[in-house]
């Protein structure tokens, strides 16, 4: 085989993984019932009548915001993060950490039942997405180079959440 025709193949095979990878869409977790709360099922055209453009596209078309562009990146006070589609506490505040990548990051959710995950071939190498469990709503991806204890990085479009001060009273979950 020569030197070209190994090329071709190698690039066919990494475009048919990612492919695979974009086609695959997982549906909330099945673990959403037993953590108290049924998994939504609304469409598409029902979440884009509920939201803002920007956030309907972060949320349900996988897009991502902009580094740097979300005021959730200076928050400092606490409170929780909900999911800004179906009102899902996703994570508190005293897991807040400045991560230096322009997105919002915490070193881990508020329960594991509310994160529903897939691997990401998007960018040919695999990546962890996590979304709401609830909603099925992309938040963002989990990276292992967070500080410890964990390690983790959940790194999270600001788009996708909502921050609701400590005292206020969280807003009743969408449904």
């Amino acid at each position: 085989m020569n030197r070209r025709h190994f090329l071709e193949v190698l690039i066919v095979g990494n475009l048919m993984t990612w492919l695979s990878g974009c086609l695959r869409r997982q549906d909330p977790s099945p673990s959403a019932a037993n953590a108290g709360f049924q998994p939504l099922s609304k469409t598409r055209e029902e979440w884009r009548a509920l939201l803002e453009r920007d956030r309907y596209d972060v949320l349900f078309r996988e897009s991502t915001e902009r580094p740097g562009s979300s005021p959730l990146n200076a928050e400092k006070r606490a409170g929780v993060f909900i999911c800004a589609a179906c009102y899902l506490p996703l994570f508190d505040a005293q897991h807040k950490f400045e991560s230096g990548t322009g997105w919002p990051s915490f070193t881990q959710p508020v329960q594991e039942e509310h994160i529903g995950t897939k691997t990401d071939y998007r960018l040919v190498l695999p990546r962890t997405e996590y979304h709401c469990a609830r909603c099925g709503g992309h938040q963002g991806h989990v990276f292992t180079d967070g500080p410890a204890p964990r390690g983790q990085r959940w790194c999270n479009n600001g788009l996708a959440l909502v921050f609701i001060p400590e005292g206020t009273q969280l807003p009743e979950l969408r449904s």
